[in-house]
């Protein structure tokens, strides 16, 4: 019964949210808001929509191992997975991709955060720290791109075509009905996935953290995966790269901040000796992709795999 409310409960979130993203991206472009802030705002936080109930939900149940094993998990599963399987199926052609400034935030963001989370439980205060961060990082990326609007270069945020969700055709009451589906949805698959995972961990005798660094975070990291994998094919390396660290950086600093409002959230000591460095390991890893113009070929992918499975395996043994 357990695996059956977890599994319904990660199904509804990703449906809830994907509809969610739909309904809001269609509203806000309708309503005039510019394209490039749609994508950098309404698109990056209804995306993470799933892990920031999950993360909200978890904080209210006591069980913090899930909120921020989600978050970690979920940014380790993204470099790993959400870029090895891609790659896998399809090479990377990242040598033409300029992610470095995006990629040094994302940096930037996991550094902070870990060492916020030596100076836990999370409280409200962090919480403001990293959204303070996150608005900060997302003005300057709103500057950046009006600066090269104002210099007459093409932004392909000004390219509704690219913008995940936009139809269009889509009547007033579908946007609406999608908006209400997706805040609706998104709480009660939280709901039903948060307990059942936690009824897992207790079936399977795992810590909480256990199950949010693999189970959940894998789950609600599908929605990146499946841009990615459509990215790669498309040959769009920019999307794939930036999808990952995007979402990356919006978990550190989004979901974690918003969810310390409704800590303490205190950091499992095995987080602290193991599981971040894990993270920040993982997020310097493609270094050599952003900063050296390296593909990601099928053998990179392949490795990337690799560590990922020998994570795993690590955290069940």
């Amino acid at each position: 019964m357990d695996f059956v409310l977890t599994a319904t409960g990660l199904v509804i979130l990703l449906l809830a949210g994907d509809t969610l993203v739909r309904g809001a991206v269609n509203l806000a472009l309708r309503l005039g808001i510019p394209v490039m802030i749609v994508s950098l705002t309404v698109v990056a936080f209804g995306t993470s929509a799933p892990e920031l109930l999950i993360a909200i939900k978890a904080a209210l149940e006591g069980a913090p191992g899930i909120a921020i094993g989600n978050v970690v998990g979920s940014n380790t599963a993204n470099i790993l997975l959400v870029l090895g399987i891609p790659a896998v199926i399809s090479a990377i052609d990242s040598s033409n991709c300029d992610t470095r400034k995006s990629y040094a935030f994302m940096l930037g963001a996991s550094v902070v955060f870990i060492g916020l989370s030596f100076l836990g439980p999370l409280h409200y205060w962090h919480g403001v720290i990293l959204l303070a961060l996150l608005f900060a990082m997302l003005s300057e990326s709103a500057l950046s791109a009006h600066r090269h609007r104002a210099n007459g270069r093409c932004d392909p945020c000004d390219d509704t075509e690219d913008l995940e969700g936009v139809d269009d055709d889509m009547p007033w009451w579908k946007v609406i009905l999608f908006v209400a589906l997706g805040l609706i949805g998104l709480p009660f698959g939280a709901d039903l996935l948060v307990d059942g995972a936690i009824g897992l961990a207790r079936d399977f005798g795992i810590s909480e953290s256990v199950i949010g660094l693999t189970l959940v975070a894998v789950g609600t990291s599908l929605p990146e995966l499946a841009t990615t994998v459509m990215a790669a094919l498309r040959r769009q390396a920019d999307v794939a790269l930036g999808n990952v660290i995007g979402s990356n950086m919006f978990n550190l600093l989004g979901i974690m901040g918003i969810a310390s409002f409704f800590g303490p959230l205190p950091i499992p000591a095995e987080f602290l000796s193991f599981d971040l460095w894990v993270m920040l390991a993982a997020s310097l890893a493609i270094v050599p992709f952003v900063f050296m113009k390296q593909n990601i070929t099928r053998v990179w992918g392949a490795v990337l795999i690799t560590f990922y499975a020998i994570y795993t395996i690590i955290l069940l043994s």
